[in-house]
């Protein structure tokens, strides 16, 4: 099963018509996350396009990216996709790789940075494939 979350209520319809369980979430707010990774063996940080204040944006591929990753520790989860590709500031992008990276040396889970543009849909899907499988069999 997959499970997507969007901060909207249009948002929802969109996730099920691909197939999807979907769920109403907030990264700013981790505390809507949590409750939906039960059941969950990877999480795809998918923000590379992150819209908002660039205060927020930052956020989420900084502070937010790294307390998630702190919680994930204590989770069923096994490991984390990072968007590192998208319209956000590559420094940015950056950040949140090099936030993933440190956390999955440290923590000791699997965890892939895919720097696919989103925009090639048909080499960003292969490319997040690969990372996601990487996760469930690492």
């Amino acid at each position: 099963m997959v499970r997507g979350t969007t901060r909207t209520s249009p948002g929802l319809g969109a996730i099920e018509a691909v197939g999807a369980q979907a769920a109403a979430a907030d990264p700013d707010r981790l505390g809507t996350l949590l409750p939906l990774l039960q059941g969950v063996s990877a999480v795809c940080w998918l923000m590379g396009s992150a819209k908002g204040t660039p205060e927020a944006v930052a956020a989420l591929h900084g502070p937010r990216l790294q307390s998630l990753l702190a919680k994930l520790v204590d989770t069923p989860v096994r490991g984390l996709v990072y968007e590192a590709a998208g319209t956000v500031p590559a420094g940015l992008l950056a950040e949140g790789s090099a936030i993933a990276r440190g956390a999955g040396a440290t923590h000791r889970m699997p965890v892939r940075v895919v720097e696919q543009e989103p925009e090639a849909t048909g080499e960003w899907l292969a490319a997040m494939r690969a990372a996601v499988t990487y996760v469930l069999t690492a």
